[in-house]
């Protein structure tokens, strides 16, 4: 059937005129009509083609999936003309022979093809080249073997799923492109030359066809199911979770991590901290029993003196014999079909409401806040509602309580929750990976429920560190925490009883531990980076090896090593009594973080590892790096930072990155309270530069310095870099600018102390510069 071409719906038309048989158009989308169908084709954002088939005189509604928004993207230097859409980034072109759409990127090369004619019988069509690397979908649960790894082949469905799994309707290749379906749920059908994509939740069939690599896929991805809004900065800190706890108990581990100089932010309350089971709306509040100070909010106020943000686990069910119980059953607020059970904490009758209802979220969001939020609970732990059919019973949990305290006061959100379906991100969602056993391999699977998590569009993972069931081995438990220091979010669990400090598991143990957690305290200016990184572009702070090497085939299904951030490599640990371990390093040159030795890229190489002190953190700096540091904090607004240290590794290419701060608790930045400045770098043969943009935003930070340290170089002068001192104890003792040379495990050094909320370029001239 071949399709009639019409005047695109809400697009400037240029006068009709006859191009070989077809009426020429300009703008950003042509409309066609197939049989029953009516077919769209439009640019939405210059590396999208969104393409909807709907039933004639029928109307379609996006699912949760998608960002409200009122029209697509506008795309300076767009065009149509015929059946063909141009933007800097793609080319679509429509054949009416043969009912296709055949998607190029900006270079002319097929991607894609479409076949039109299958969007009137419900599903997607798309054929493509051999031999292409398929992700997304979906990731594991905690009862699934990970040994697929990151790829994806044949029949895989999309949905949210139950403990530890994250999924998405999108799927996307290293080959240059990624699709995207708005369904809440869908099955992807993928053979070595096409991929099909049915089972969809709506009679429209909704498809958006993307073009980039990953950083562009994920970047296209977030605006259009809607970016991460910004976790309060303590969340990216240590916590500590546990189950068996009472108020004195919390008071004397705080203390304990206090005395022991152990960075910690927050604890994380599991059923403890709640009335659980009793009238009166004891699924929300404090139990005065374990936690007398509690209800008052002088507990939260003794915690927020010694730095440390509470927590506490929510749950999906209701009591059913209590006060709220009775008003959930007389405004119909339970899960339909939900039948009445013995919770296995309290032993009393509960039921399980459904948060797809608006009236539900309006009343569990406000008595959260009520009784939960306004008495100390300043980060929502939800569990457990990922034991129903709905993708979206999770999500609209966590989205109660974010409406429900946006509505209520500026202080971010932040929560846990068990599995994602993408939209979530939206509504400040962190997820953990489940009730993990504890153990080695264990440990080792987390690295795939991670990045798999991550390439469906959930930047914020987390899981409980040691394991929840079982306790680790001290060298378990150091290995974990080594881990943990290096995903997004760092955190310890256990099961009722166990306990995860560090000074539980022995002296060689707690060293390691305490070691790994400093070390993220140091890097928090660069963690924070990326977690606005996040919010703006769509890539957080971990990211797989294939979003920066996309064409290597040696890290197609790597989970071994990750990016951490854009300018450092880590491999940790994960197995028991290891002396040496084999790591790749894609193509570049490559730098320990702790030894400073240098590898060239695009081979394996092999580093001891002590088995005796599990002090290892095989990590590594990418040339081109700058990376800023602060000096270690208990948390992280224990006093305001005046100087950043700034490590840079300059490459012959020039490298970049912003800076960024803000207050780290409200949402001002969403209105330009923030400090954003661009720190670049380059290198030739003797000589380097440094420099610095022009800040950007409201906010003021404390920050009057960064010491910059240009490694690879001892400068013989530093145009405009003021007074030259003798060492670099010196310069620290001065007042202002100035720069000093020296060595230290990278070899040659330069340090720079420049003003920040400065603009200017620093030239760094070596003994043989001219």
């Amino acid at each position: 059937m071949a399709l009639a071409l019409c005047l695109p719906t809400g697009v400037m038309a240029m006068p009709a005129m006859m191009v070989a048989g077809h009426v020429a158009v300009a703008g950003q989308g042509i409309d066609l009509a197939l049989g029953h169908e009516q077919i769209t084709i439009n640019l939405d954002g210059a590396g999208v083609v969104h393409v909807k088939a709907v039933p004639e005189g029928r109307k379609d509604v996006p699912t949760l999936v998608m960002a409200p928004r009122q029209s697509a993207s506008d795309i300076p230097d767009a065009s149509g003309v015929a059946d063909t859409l141009r933007s800097k980034y793609l080319q679509a072109r429509v054949d009416r022979k043969v009912d296709t759409l055949t998607l190029a990127n900006a270079h002319g090369q097929t991607l894609l093809t479409l076949d039109l004619a299958a969007l009137a019988d419900g599903r997607v069509q798309l054929t493509h080249a051999k031999g292409q690397s398929f992700y997304g979908i979906g990731s594991y649960t905690i009862k699934e073997s990970t040994a697929p790894g990151l790829l994806r082949t044949g029949e895989t469905v999309a949905a949210a799923g139950e403990q530890g799994h994250a999924g998405a309707p999108f799927v996307w290749t290293t080959a240059g492109y990624g699709v995207l379906v708005d369904s809440d749920g869908a099955v992807f059908h993928l053979a070595p030359k096409s991929l099909r994509i049915d089972g969809f939740s709506k009679l429209a069939v909704d498809v958006y066809l993307m073009v980039g690599r990953p950083k562009q896929l994920f970047a296209d991805l977030a605006r259009l199911s809607g970016p991460a809004p910004l976790f309060p900065k303590w969340s990216l800190g240590f916590i500590n979770t546990q189950w068996g706890i009472d108020e004195k108990e919390l008071v004397d581990i705080i203390d304990t991590y206090r005395r022991k100089r152990i960075p910690i932010d927050s604890f994380i309350l599991d059923f403890d901290w709640k009335a659980w089971g009793q009238n009166h709306y004891g699924e929300f509040r404090w139990n005065v029993h374990k936690f007398p100070d509690g209800p008052s909010g002088k507990l939260a106020s003794m915690m927020a003196a010694k730095g440390i943000h509470l927590g506490g686990i929510m749950k999906p069910r209701i009591h059913v014999d209590t006060v709220e119980g009775r008003y959930a059953t007389v405004h119909d607020l339970w899960l339909p079909g939900e039948r009445v059970g013995l919770d296995y904490f309290s032993h009393k009758p509960v039921k399980e409401i459904d948060f797809d209802k608006p009236a539900v979220r309006a009343w569990f969001g406000k008595n959260a806040i009520r009784y939960g939020f306004d008495k100390g609970i300043v980060g929502w732990w939800n569990d457990e509602a990922d034991t129903t059919l709905s993708n979206t019973q999770f999500m609209n949990m966590q989205r109660s309580l974010y409406n429900a305290q946006r509505d209520a006061t500026d202080t971010r959100v932040f929560s846990l929750n068990r599995n994602f379906w993408l939209g979530s991100q939206r509504y400040a969602y962190g997820m953990w990976s489940g009730d993990i056993d504890t153990g080695f391999k264990t440990m080792a699977m987390q690295r795939t429920r991670m990045l798999s998590a991550i390439e469906v569009g959930e930047a914020w993972w987390g899981m409980d560190g040691g394991g929840f069931n079982g306790h680790p081995s001290d060298e378990n438990y150091a290995r974990w925490i080594e881990f943990g220091a290096f995903t997004p979010l760092f955190r310890v669990h256990g099961t009722l009883g166990q306990k995860r400090q560090p000074w539980r598991y022995g002296p060689v143990a707690e060293k390691a531990a305490a070691h790994a957690i400093r070390l993220r305290y140091k890097l928090m200016p660069y963690i924070y980076a990326y977690a606005w990184h996040d919010h703006v572009a769509g890539v957080g702070l971990v990211r797989p090896l294939t979003f920066g090497w996309p064409h290597d085939p040696n890290v197609r299904n790597d989970v071994d090593a990750w990016m951490f951030g854009q300018w450092l490599l880590v491999s940790p640990v994960v197995k028991r009594g290891q002396t040496h371990k084999r790591i790749y390093l894609p193509a570049g040159t490559w730098t320990d973080w702790f030894t400073g030795k240098r590898y060239k890229g695009g081979q394996t190489i092999t580093v001891t590892v002590n088995a005796r002190t599990w002090m290892d953190i095989p990590l590594f700096i990418r040339q081109g790096a700058i990376i800023p540091t602060q000096p270690v904090m208990q948390y992280v607004h224990q006093y305001p930072v005046t100087t950043v240290s700034v490590d840079v590794f300059p490459s012959k290419r020039k490298t970049a990155f912003d800076y960024y701060a803000d207050d780290g608790d409200s949402y001002a930045y969403e209105n330009g309270g923030y400090y954003l400045q661009r720190l670049s770098t380059q290198r030739n043969a003797h000589d380097a530069t440094f420099s610095l943009g022009a800040p950007r935003g409201s906010y003021r930070p404390a920050l009057r310095w960064y010491l910059v340290k240009v490694h690879g170089l001892a400068a013989a002068r530093v145009s405009d870099g003021g007074h030259h001192y003798a060492t670099l104890s010196a310069l620290q003792r001065a007042k202002g600018a100035g720069w000093a040379t020296g060595r230290d495990r990278y070899g040659p050094v330069t340090w720079l102390r420049v003003a920040a909320r400065t603009t200017g370029t620093w030239q760094l001239h070596g003994k043989g510069s001219k």
